[in-house]
């Protein structure tokens, strides 16, 4: 890495010191590793999503560019979920929505990003790439390491869910009481019940589950966990001590 005073200017990739060699010097340097360096160091990460964002018309008025290449369009998703504010990242993804191809698979209850590749299957990495910069907030990549919350290993944990006929859309401890939805795969399992595990509880006696509708029901205890009957319908319930 080269320096401009307090500031990064070059970054191999790669340097091979038997072959004297440098691999990728220049701009391609710094951006590539951005998402990595944006908990260690955050001073050469800004300088990477810098780059990138002036490269391709992010931080203009004019059209952002680079949309219709798949790798760079991945990069500008996922780093803006970093790095942009809310404006900004709203921008990319208006202008990226064309290139990077959102389908539904309504029977498999799958959403993916096809790049316009016309393949089979969608690209895995590209997805969870992209995905990352959709659900990221302004610097919330770094706080996963840099201020986790060790305290969630301590909370009440959902175990058994029936996934992927029922993924859970939400799964949130407030302190005392623990809200969850259901959400189906598709049509067929819209309305079904299923059954989860709560374990990680200091007392399995007491606990009681109230459905949207306010009815309450106790939860049976069974071994190290109390279990819960859902329906799957996406509508939260909260389970807690009665």
């Amino acid at each position: 890495m080269s320096w401009d005073g307090d500031t990064p200017v070059a970054l191999d990739l790669y340097y091979d010191p038997i072959a004297d060699e440098h691999v990728g010097r220049g701009p391609i340097g710094i951006i590539a590793p951005t998402w990595y360096f944006a908990p260690q160091r955050r001073d050469v990460a800004q300088v990477g999503w810098n780059t990138t964002a002036m490269l391709n018309g992010v931080l203009g008025d004019g059209p952002i560019t680079g949309l219709d290449d798949p790798a760079m369009a991945t990069m500008l998703l996922q780093f803006a979920g970093e790095f942009a504010d809310p404006a900004t990242k709203q921008r990319i993804w208006e202008a990226a929505e064309e290139h990077i191809e959102p389908t539904w698979n309504r029977d498999a209850g799958e959403f993916t990003l096809g790049f316009g590749l016309g393949e089979l299957h969608p690209r895995g990495q590209w997805n969870a790439r992209a995905m990352a910069g959709w659900v990221c907030t302004e610097g919330a990549w770094s706080s996963i390491f840099n201020a986790p919350n060790l305290a969630k290993f301590d909370e009440p944990t959902v175990e058994g869910v029936d996934f992927p006929r029922v993924a859970l859309s939400e799964a949130r401890w407030d302190g005392a009481s623990l809200h969850l939805a259901a959400h189906p795969q598709n049509a067929a399992n819209q309305g079904i019940s299923t059954t989860m595990r709560i374990t990680n509880l200091a007392s399995l006696d007491g606990w009681v589950m109230t459905r949207s509708n306010g009815e309450s029901i106790a939860l049976p205890a069974e071994g190290d966990h109390v279990v819960a009957e859902l329906v799957v319908d996406n509508r939260s319930v909260v389970v807690h001590r009665g």
